[in-house]
């Protein structure tokens, strides 16, 4: 019997409410100042209510790219960068740390053991470490302002790898011998069983790793010094780096609800499989 506690349920809702309009409110304003002028958005209060020049602001950042004195491309070539540099991220990380961790578990091989905990330790060396090396060696393969200059030093995941070898330690034995005797080799064991069975842990890191590559600034900052490659992270801190005098607050807050659609819509959509890819043990 479930007991049934009015006062401790008020209070719960009450909190989540809270939560949640701390979380919106911020969000709020950003889309309200984007629907204003940079008069309005610039004044202090600013006006909580929507204006009136919407389509105005949102064509000027997507087609004019233009902020105060500081002359930027379009909004929706840093979308488009931002968008390429997640998608080659994430799947590439997945496409990788799978495939390793396939070797892991079911390859023999010396050093297996010795080669997983190396990668494993990776996780603690943070980006800063070996953002010098990884630079010099971009640099020397003139990959400085390229797809593969913002992607490739990116790809690798060692937490990625260790999921998927978790996982597939789960699979039964039976399986793999099961499709040796059916005369499968390797790569048709890895494509029509473990690939199916991995796919909520596949979307599930997607959704991860898409928000990651999406989010990135550090890298790009130094790997991106053109600003045609510009991804849509540094274009927003190039927009306000002018000074106050300079911003048009309007326009960059345009530019910050642009910027948090893919990945929202990203998550929306796949909210479900991510979920499930992160709690469901009967994959």
């Amino acid at each position: 019997m479930i007991e049934r506690r009015p006062l401790l349920d008020l209070f719960s809702h009450l909190v989540l409410i809270v939560g949640v309009l701390l979380v919106a409110f911020p969000l709020y304003i950003a889309l309200v100042a984007s629907t204003q002028t940079a008069e309005q958005a610039a004044a202090a209060p600013m006006s909580l209510i929507p204006g009136s020049h919407f389509l105005e602001n949102y064509s000027a950042v997507l087609g004019k790219g233009a902020s105060g004195n500081i002359s930027m491309p379009p909004v929706s070539r840093m979308l488009w960068v931002s968008l390429v540099s997640a998608l080659v991220i994430a799947v590439g990380k997945i496409s990788i740390s799978m495939l390793s961790a396939f070797a892991f578990v079911y390859f023999r091989f010396r050093g297996r053991s010795l080669f997983f905990w190396m990668i494993f330790v990776t996780l603690m060396l943070p980006v800063e470490v070996r953002i010098t090396p990884t630079y010099q060696v971009v640099s020397d393969l003139h990959m400085i302002n390229t797809y593969a200059g913002l992607t490739i030093p990116l790809i690798a995941s060692a937490t990625a790898t260790f999921l998927f070898r978790q996982f597939f330690l789960t699979v039964p034995d039976d399986l793999a011998e099961a499709a040796r005797i059916d005369g499968a080799g390797p790569l048709r064991f890895f494509m029509d069983i473990l690939w199916p069975l991995s796919r909520t842990n596949i979307l599930a890191l997607f959704v991860i790793m898409f928000i990651y590559g999406w989010n990135q600034y550090l890298w790009p900052l130094l790997a991106a010094t053109d600003q045609s490659m510009y991804p849509i992270g540094i274009g927003i801190k190039s927009m306000i780096a002018g000074g106050d005098a300079a911003v048009e607050w309007n326009l960059v807050m345009a530019t910050l609800v642009l910027a948090m659609l893919p990945p929202g819509l990203i998550v929306v959509l796949m909210q479900k499989w991510f979920v499930k890819g992160l709690v469901d043990v009967e994959k």
